[in-house]
This record gives C-alpha cells, sequence and structure tokens, in this order.
C-alpha cells in the first residue's frame, strides 16, 4: 500500500512537473519545448491538459502538432470535448485529423454533427480515409457496424505460417489490434481465427487451415451494440469479428470500444431511472436542461394530482380521525422506497441478460418473498411504535397491516413492470424511479384509507 502511493506521489509531481514546463514553452513561444514536453506524456494526459487552456491556446497549440497528434489526444476524449474542439478548428485541418483517426473513432465524432457538416468534411477529406469512414456512417447507430473498425489483419487459410507472419508485419502498423487474426477463405468468408502466440510458435511451412480455430464467435453487423457487450463480457475477448449474412469478415470491436457502449448505456439507463429522457451534457444550458427534463415532470405532475384527488375522495375519514394524516408520508415513502429497490434489481438484471424466461418468473417470486418478509417485520415494529406513541392499539394495526401489504404490492410492482415493458419491446429502463415512485404513492394511499375505513369503526 506505501509503494502504491509512493508511485502515484511520483506521478504527481511529474504531472506537475510537466504541466509547469509546457505552460512555460507556451508563454515563451517554444515550439520545439512545448513538443519535446507535450508527446513525453500519456494521450489522456495530453487531452487533460489540452481541454484545460483557454480557446487562444488551444488555437496556438493546434500550430504545434501534426494531425495525427492531435488525433491521438481526441481519441483519448469525452465526445462533448470533441465536439468544442471540431467546432473550433479549421475545417480542413479538422478533417485530416479526422483522417488520421481509426474510422470507428471519426464516424463517432462526425454521428454528432450535421448531415451538411459531415457532408463537408468528407469532401475535402483524404479519398482513401473519406471512403472507409463513409462505410461506417451508413450502419444504423448503436449497432455492431457503428462500432466496428476495418483496421483489422486478415490472412487465407492456404497461407504458410511464414507468408501469414509477413503480411502481419506489413498489416501491424495500421492494425487496431494484433492479437487475433481471422482467417478466410477464397470468397473472403471467415472461416477460422488465429491467436498471434499460436502464429509464433508455428512451423514456417505450417497451412493456417491446420493451426487455426474453427470455432469462431462472431456478431452480425446488425446487433444492437448493448448485446454485443454482453457477449464479450461472456466469452472474455478482445475482439469480435463483425460479419454479414454470408459470413464475408466486415471488421471488428475491440474491447477499448465495448468500454465506451457499457459507460454510455449505464449511462443511458440510470438517466431514465431518474426520469430524464437524455443526461444532461457538461455543455447544456439551463433551457436544454429543462427541455429535457420537462416531458417527466410533466407527466408524473398528473399522477401526482391523481394521488392529491385520491386523498381527498378520504376527506371525511380523515375529519373524522385527523391523527391518520400523520402517517401518509410514511406509508408513501416506504412504497416509494421498496418499489425502486425492485426496480433497480429487475432492470440490472434484464440489461445484463441475467434472466432467461424461468429466471423471470424466479425474480418476480423472490421479489414478492422478499417484500413479504420486509413488510411483516416493518409492519410489527411499527406497530409496536405506534402503542408505545400512541397507546392505541387499533391504530398500531391499521398502519402495520397497511406497511406490510404496502411493501409486498410496491415491491411486485417494482419487479413486474419492467418485465411486462420489455415484453411489450419498450426499453425496461423507461420504468423510471420516479414513475414507479408516483404509482406506488397511489397503491398505497388507496391501501392506507382502505384499512383505514375498516378500522374506523374502532379508531372514533
Amino acid at each position: 500500500m506505501e509503494s502504491n502511493n509512493r508511485f502515484d506521489k511520483e506521478y504527481e509531481v511529474q504531472y506537475e512537473q510537466h504541466w509547469e514546463k509546457l505552460q512555460q514553452a507556451l508563454d515563451d513561444d517554444n515550439l520545439e519545448g512545448f513538443r519535446s514536453e507535450f508527446l513525453d506524456m500519456h494521450p489522456y494526459d495530453q487531452a487533460m491538459f489540452f481541454m484545460e487552456q483557454e480557446k487562444a491556446i488551444r488555437l496556438q497549440i493546434y500550430t504545434y502538432l501534426s494531425p495525427e497528434e492531435i488525433g491521438d489526444i481526441m481519441e483519448s476524449m469525452d465526445e462533448e470535448d470533441t465536439q468544442v474542439l471540431m467546432a473550433e478548428m479549421d475545417p480542413r485541418f479538422a478533417s485530416m485529423v479526422l483522417a488520421e483517426m481509426s474510422a470507428d473513432n471519426a464516424v463517432d465524432i462526425l454521428n454528432e454533427l450535421e448531415k451538411d457538416q459531415v457532408a463537408s468534411f468528407l469532401t475535402i477529406m483524404d479519398k482513401e480515409a473519406a471512403e472507409e469512414i463513409k462505410q461506417l456512417l451508413h450502419y444504423e447507430e448503436k449497432t455492431a457496424g457503428s462500432i466496428m473498425t476495418t483496421e483489422f489483419v486478415a490472412t487465407y487459410k492456404t497461407y504458410t505460417a511464414q507468408q501469414t507472419m509477413q503480411q502481419l508485419k506489413e498489416d501491424a502498423p495500421e492494425a487496431e489490434t494484433i492479437y487475433y487474426l481471422y482467417v478466410l477463405d477464397k470468397d473472403k468468408r471467415l472461416v477460422g481465427v488465429l491467436s498471434l502466440r499460436d502464429l509464433i510458435v508455428a512451423n514456417e511451412n505450417t497451412l493456417i487451415e491446420d493451426i487455426m480455430s474453427e470455432k469462431i464467435v462472431a456478431v452480425s453487423v446488425g446487433k444492437d451494440q448493448e448485446e454485443v457487450a454482453q457477449m464479450m463480457r461472456d466469452y472474455d475477448f478482445l475482439a469480435l469479428p463483425v460479419v454479414d449474412f454470408q459470413d464475408h469478415l466486415l471488421g471488428i470491436i475491440t474491447v477499448d470500444d465495448i468500454l465506451d457502449v457499457m459507460e454510455e448505456e449505464a449511462s443511458e439507463d440510470y438517466s431514465k431511472l431518474a426520469g430524464v429522457s437524455d443526461m444532461d451534457k457538461p455543455h447544456d444550458n439551463a433551457f436544454v436542461s429543462a427541455r429535457k427534463r420537462l416531458p417527466w415532470l410533466i407527466i408524473l405532475l398528473f399522477l401526482g394530482m391523481f394521488t392529491a384527488s385520491l386523498i381527498g375522495r378520504f376527506e371525511e375519514t380523515l375529519n373524522q380521525v385527523a391523527v391518520l394524516a400523520i402517517f401518509i408520508p410514511l406509508i408513501a415513502g416506504m412504497a416509494g422506497n421498496t418499489g425502486t429497490q425492485a426496480l433497480a434489481v429487475a432492470v440490472r438484471g434484464l440489461a445484463n441478460g441475467d434472466y432467461g424466461k424461468q429466471g423471470k418468473a424466479k425474480l418476480v417470486m423472490r421479489e414478492a418473498c422478499t417484500g413479504l418478509i420486509n413488510g411483516i417485520v416493518c409492519g410489527l415494529v411499527i406497530t409496536l411504535v405506534i402503542y408505545l406513541w400512541k397507546d392505541s392499539i387499533y391504530l398500531g394495526l391499521l398502519v402495520g397491516i397497511s406497511i406490510a401489504a404496502t411493501l409486498l404490492v410496491a415491491t411486485l410492482a417494482g419487479a413486474l413492470v419492467p418485465i411486462l415493458m420489455e415484453r411489450m419491446h419498450i426499453d425496461p429502463a423507461v420504468a423510471s424511479g420516479p414513475f414507479i415512485t408516483t404509482i406506488n404513492d397511489i397503491i398505497s394511499i388507496l391501501i392506507y384509507f382502505g384499512m383505514a375505513t375498516v378500522f374506523m369503526g374502532f379508531l372514533t
């Protein structure tokens, strides 16, 4: 532990020294001094330094670095930051930067731009790079095709190990990864996969078809990116080949792209669970953020009015036993809490693909039992507390039974709603926390005042 802390401190010191030297080089307009220090840093640290600067300083740095070096920096940035840079760079220089980047990363940036901007960049871009990017732009967003790269190493099953090694040396500088080599037949169909280790240890004259593995796990070009992420997680692959309906190899998806997908999907699901249609971005202003949040808030406002009207229907009951009003927030709050817990478990399991048909039934049964146990325990506790506090066993029983029933029903609702939504081909994450909470408010009020009507004779 002490050793790790020592390395952390040493790294921080080195980082600060780099930062100071870079600032000084910029102040002195020292091109060579800046390049020497800047290119010695990791691309992520370069990106951090770059985005900390004012626009005027960034424009100065553009003149110090090549399009390829700027491309390396942008590949370590968030989408929001890359959009800032694309807006401030000279269009011709920006097109050169995009051409130097990995095609899949360039496509990710272009997908966030207007169509006329994309067309403009592609027109002035290097023809070969533009064609490669155009191929990927044709695929629907959030599919395997949209996140794959065409920069991979492929060989033919009729090649020898020596021929393949020579080809690897030629293709490796431009390839995204060389840990796997993909084996094709004469029609360029994917027929096998070969690890770099197997290639290195093979005899030079050995045919590739004799050492390749025919157990291929590939994904179709139209497969949803979330399903692709689950496959890579399950198989522990560093890369996954992408094929068309005739098994022609189109590209590969690497683990770094899948990490981005996982982050994107988690962020999207979290925003839906929070009742936000699209997660706020750092550069959004107040009006943009309000526009994203208002639809759900308006829906919940009307649901809240329905809850209020329900309470109004029991106004006479409240007038007769005013003490009942004290426990309304308690009942509603407990319903919302337990419903949100069950919702989180269900949505996470569905998103990860943990439940088949039988698994979903087991989930509902487990959550029902959990809700029942929690309800009984909480009901007994609150009954005792209210009896000691208000000296009324009937009031304690009323609240206790209401809590028990509410927790059971709310837990079931939290588990069932996302499952039903998935069956209707609606994203389960849309069953957001605020929505479940409001629905459970209505359920809890009905249960509580329904029980109050039964106990009225004992309370007055």
